[in-house]
């Protein structure tokens, strides 16, 4: 029963059945800012007041790079198995399936082919919603094949990281997927074929140990947070006190490991930019 209920032209309404805004109207940065979400949308996913850049997913970059948000996604039925019948709280493939049905994605990466300011690029985009974008069998190999791509085709490659590293309910078998994206990478290269690797956040782990940090060019998005092992854990390991900013794309930036910050608005230009240049093109507008 409500404690109080509204009387208007006869009919009652229970408070708690009461709502003044549909859920979700809103959204609060981190540092208190509010704004509309369909504003927010707008504007790519970022706060106007203070710049706070909103995690988005494959969806959403894909819309950002690809003309006219037209593509074709690569190797989009892989999916994970369970060869080390692996429990945690929870069955391997319980858990896949139940990340899966709450995503709607096959798993952590997709990747696509389209053109970005009227020129063919490929893309693999990671998804944090998707176990923490952690980096398993299926990843390695989708960014694998999506570098074969590439190079059959001649084409640059973008990555676009946000992941929370290697994938622990495969074990050995996420991590031989640093080896294998590293090798493929360096096919790339020898083809002379561009590779833009974009840091969001988080960037951590074995993504950063591997495919994240071997760009031809290495960019990222402000304030991201980008590590092997995230700052509490090197604060509890090392006991000190950390310096501010630390591990944030700002703090990588100025320690020499980026090449550049760019806000969500300029990424697109920017990376096109880049591939111009080291393809020694005339630069697109």
């Amino acid at each position: 029963m409500a404690w109080f209920k509204r009387k208007d032209k006869g009919i009652q309404t229970p408070t708690e059945e009461k709502k003044d805004t549909p859920k979700g109207l809103w959204y609060k940065t981190p540092s208190g800012k509010i704004i509309d979400t369909d504003e927010l949308k707008k504007n790519l996913y970022v706060s106007p007041e203070d710049g706070y850049h909103v995690r988005i997913g494959s969806n959403e970059y894909f819309e950002l790079f690809f003309d006219d948000n037209k593509f074709e996604e690569l190797n989009s039925e892989l999916t994970a198995k369970d060869p080390l019948k692996f429990v945690d709280t929870k069955k391997y493939p319980d858990r896949l399936k139940a990340a899966q049905k709450k995503t709607g994605l096959k798993d952590a990466v997709r990747t696509a082919v389209g053109k970005s300011l009227g020129k063919d690029i490929v893309i693999a985009s990671m998804d944090f919603a998707f176990i923490g974008g952690s980096m398993g069998s299926v990843v390695g190999e989708k960014i694998a094949r999506a570098i074969d791509y590439a190079i059959q085709h001649e084409l640059p490659f973008l990555m676009v990281s946000k992941s929370g590293g290697a994938r622990m309910m495969e074990a050995s078998l996420s991590l031989m997927q640093l080896v294998k994206t590293s090798a493929k990478l360096a096919q790339l290269a020898e083809a002379k074929l561009p590779y833009i690797s974009l840091c969001t956040d988080p960037t951590t782990g074995g993504t950063t140990a591997s495919f994240a940090m071997l760009g031809d060019i290495n960019i990222a998005e402000p304030n991201a947070l980008i590590a092997f092992a995230g700052p509490r854990v090197v604060k509890d390991t090392t006991g000190k006190e950390l310096p501010e900013g630390f591990q944030r794309s700002e703090f990588v930036l100025e320690h020499g490991f980026l090449d550049g910050i760019y806000e969500r608005k300029d990424l697109k230009t920017q990376v096109n930019l880049y591939i111009d240049l080291i393809q020694n093109q005339p630069i697109r507008a």
